[in-house]
């Protein structure tokens, strides 16, 4: 509520009370009347709290019901369903109702007696009040209010920090439960479980809930009281809200903006060592928590226990995170404040309310370029460094797998055993095969792969998580080097000019699989022969076998027998 509305009904009939406006003069009690001279209150009920009282001058909105002595009633407000509202001590009430109603607080109960002197006189209401009736009034006071006052404020809760207050042309969404001075509910946003939402000083509200939240903090409560010529008037709102009625906002601040703010972020861990900053393109791993301006959370990566992986710069995220994570180092948490034409805006999305300031707890884990290669760093290297591992060598290795983050992924040292791989065979992924490259026995190193030459964005299944860049810390323990591209076996010196029929030892002119292995293998043991090192020796012999078996048949003749620099395309012998 408490924005402007006007409405318009018809006014009741005019209440006995306004008829004294045509009645003057006095005249001496009737006989029969009894002692009923003087003005009786009789104080039924008063509140506990009372922080006003009636005084001349001011404005009264009222209940009464009036009855004469023997408990005939001749008016009621009940009975028209509306308060009477009038001024005090300025004569529009009868001279008794004047004095009585002075010093009454809100929510007060008074029996009233009022002598006929104090009253209608001898003159009466014709066919209403006789003349010199003594007159009782039961009173119930709904509101005070008076020409010269103001909005008045009692803050109740301050937050503990207060950054920021409410000034005009400010945006702001809060909470209210709209009451009038009696404590009767008109209206409340809690009940409709939505939040009003406003411009502040700029007359989209009536013209004392606009100065009320002026200086209001976030999280802030505080009651604002209006009276009725700075909120809806002589006519009240046509619904609700009847004419001449104070009213009184309990108000719970939960959101505040300007549509002139961009975002702000708060540094809260910047690491020591940040020797690379987020750029627009790169692709960002990190964890966060959302809220909304009051605390309120909606939603967080830790929940899922997965980071939200993502482009920056490239409108992949809403317009203020795309601008708050420039400039993160690997590592880093900050807070970043996203107001919400940089958010999602007046339609809100999903548990995030329209209008809604959003609020970040970002970490950092890690970011990349999609132009990115590995990173090598060596930390140690032995004076004799000459022998360098290449494409085909036999490497044995220890090694740590991490996170950027320092996560601890896998170790070859916790196993106690080393890694072991043939370079180049695409046995380990494209960047640790790369970092592998040109390192010596017994070099140390540190070799950074970005995701697409790792585990990519599908990572490993509870073990890497996707996009994920990792970091591998290498010592290199053996080499054992390896052939040249394309052969599995070569000859360590001349070939026999009669390899056929050395191996075909039965001399029948075929060579059966039994005879081609004892033969390979002989070579290999006396040192004439070298088959790749690091693959299975008896699948490396089969496979030249089956590549000799032109025809399949399971056995190898003369016709078919052939050396590579025969035929290129074998890779055998």
């Amino acid at each position: 509520m408490a924005f402007r509305a006007r409405g318009w009904r018809s006014p009741p009939p005019p209440p006995l009370l306004l008829l004294l406006l045509w009645v003057t003069g006095q005249a001496a009690p009737v006989a029969g009347l009894g002692l009923d001279t003087e003005l009786q209150i009789e104080r039924r009920f008063v509140p506990d709290e009372c922080p006003r009282t009636v005084r001349s001058g001011d404005f009264v909105r009222y209940h009464y019901v009036g009855t004469f002595p023997d408990g005939q009633k001749f008016d009621s407000s009940y009975d028209r369903d509306s308060t009477f509202n009038v001024f005090v001590g300025k004569g529009q009430l009868i001279a008794g109702m004047d004095q009585a109603l002075v010093g009454m607080c809100v929510n007060e109960r008074r029996f009233v007696k009022i002598p006929p002197k104090l009253a209608y006189g001898s003159e009466g209401v014709s066919g209403v009040i006789p003349p010199d009736s003594v007159l009782h009034f039961d009173v119930l006071l709904m509101d005070i209010w008076n020409s010269e006052d103001q909005v008045q404020v009692h803050t109740y809760f301050t937050p503990p920090s207060c950054p920021r207050t409410i000034q005009v042309s400010d945006f702001v969404r809060y909470h209210y439960n709209g009451t009038f001075l009696d404590g009767t509910l008109f209206d409340s946003s809690h009940n409709r479980m939505k939040t009003y939402d406003t411009y502040v000083g700029i007359g989209w509200l009536i013209p004392g809930m606009d100065k009320g939240l002026l200086g209001m903090c976030v999280g802030e409560k505080r009651i604002i009281t209006i009276p009725p010529f700075l909120a809806y008037g002589e006519d009240g709102d046509g619904k609700d809200i009847p004419g001449q009625a104070s009213l009184v906002f309990d108000v719970a601040l939960l959101d505040l903006h300007n549509p002139k703010d961009g975002i702000s972020i708060e540094n809260k861990v910047v690491p020591e060592n940040c020797e690379r900053r987020s750029q627009s393109g790169d692709f960002l791993r990190y964890h966060y928590n959302g809220t909304l301006l009051d605390g309120t959370f909606f939603d967080s990566s830790y929940s899922r226990n997965r980071t939200f992986d993502t482009y920056i710069g490239q409108g992949y995220v809403i317009a203020g995170m795309d601008e708050g994570l420039l400039g993160v180092c690997i590592g880093e948490k900050r807070r970043i404040v996203v107001p919400p034409h940089l958010g999602y805006g007046e339609e809100g999305r999903g548990n995030i309310p329209g209008s809604a300031v959003l609020v970040f707890d970002i970490h950092v884990i890690d970011f990349h370029n999609p132009s990115d290669s590995i990173s090598i760093i060596s930390h140690y290297k032995p004076p004799d460094c000459s022998v360098l591992s290449k494409k085909g060598d036999y490497l044995k290795y220890h090694y740590n797998a991490s996170l950027l983050d320092g996560t601890l992924l896998d170790s070859t040292w916790n196993l106690g055993k080393t890694y072991n791989i043939v370079l180049g065979s695409g046995q380990v992924v494209l960047g640790m095969d790369m970092g592998l490259r040109e390192m010596c026995v017994g070099e140390k190193r540190t070799v950074v792969v970005p995701p697409h030459l790792g585990y990519g964005e599908a990572g490993v299944d509870g073990e890497v998580p996707g996009s994920a860049v990792l970091v591998f810390d290498i010592e290199l323990l053996e080499l054992v080097a390896g052939l040249p591209e394309g052969y599995m076996f070569i000859w360590n010196g001349e070939v026999s000019p009669n390899l056929f029929e050395e191996i075909d030892k039965d001399g029948n002119g075929e060579v059966l699989l039994e005879e081609f292995s004892e033969y390979i293998h002989a070579q290999v043991a006396s040192g004439k022969g070298k088959l790749a090192p690091g693959f299975d020796a008896d699948m490396i012999v089969k496979n030249m076998f089956t590549n000799q078996d032109r025809n399949g048949d399971g056995k190898v003749t003369a016709e078919e027998f052939k050396l590579k620099d025969q035929e290129a395309k074998h890779d055998e012998l």
